[in-house]
């Protein structure tokens, strides 16, 4: 699956939000999956923990999770830029689609479009093969997590919950 790129303004530029489908997002994203204060100190290592995360609270593979991410992340970055990526991966046997949000506990480098590096990561595993639904999704969430005043809020969000209201709201 590859990053929709999208014409516009840049990724740190206010969007209006017109056609975003946040609640699309919200639904797959479940308050234990997200992380706050996830502490890795590269790629490898926050692949790694998805992976462990995904073992642990959804009983999937854990070396095949941060291959998947691995590899699609080789095949060229997934960072937005002003702080953000999107890791995403298509994974055999995966029946439905799982959202993972981690707020990093000092950013990474990602190689972002920008040069910056990153601290919020919302990483999509999505069954293979992927339908227009998992692309829709990938898209939605570039765009939100585009906004400046969305990051903003992120960024404060000091509980898990609040982070989730963020997503679901």
């Amino acid at each position: 699956m590859r990053l929709l790129v999208r014409k516009g303004p840049p990724a740190c530029q206010q969007l209006s939000g017109d056609g975003i489908d946040v609640k699309m997002l919200a639904a797959h994203l479940l308050p234990q999956d997200i992380r706050l204060g996830l502490d890795v100190l590269d790629c490898e290592q926050l692949f790694s923990s998805i992976g462990r995360h995904m073992l642990v609270h959804h009983g999937l593979d854990e070396s095949l999770v941060a291959h998947c991410l691995s590899r699609r992340e080789q095949a060229g970055s997934t960072a937005l830029g002003c702080g953000v990526a999107i890791p995403h991966a298509r994974i055999d046997g995966l029946e439905q689609i799982r959202v993972f949000y981690g707020r990093l506990r000092s950013p990474i480098h990602f190689a972002a479009p920008d040069n910056l590096p990153v601290s919020h990561v919302l990483a999509l595993l999505v069954p293979h093969p992927a339908a227009d639904a998992h692309l829709k999704l990938l898209a939605d969430a570039s765009n939100i997590l585009s906004e400046q005043r969305f990051r903003e809020r992120l960024s404060a969000a000091v509980a898990v919950r609040d982070v989730f209201r963020l997503f679901a709201d």
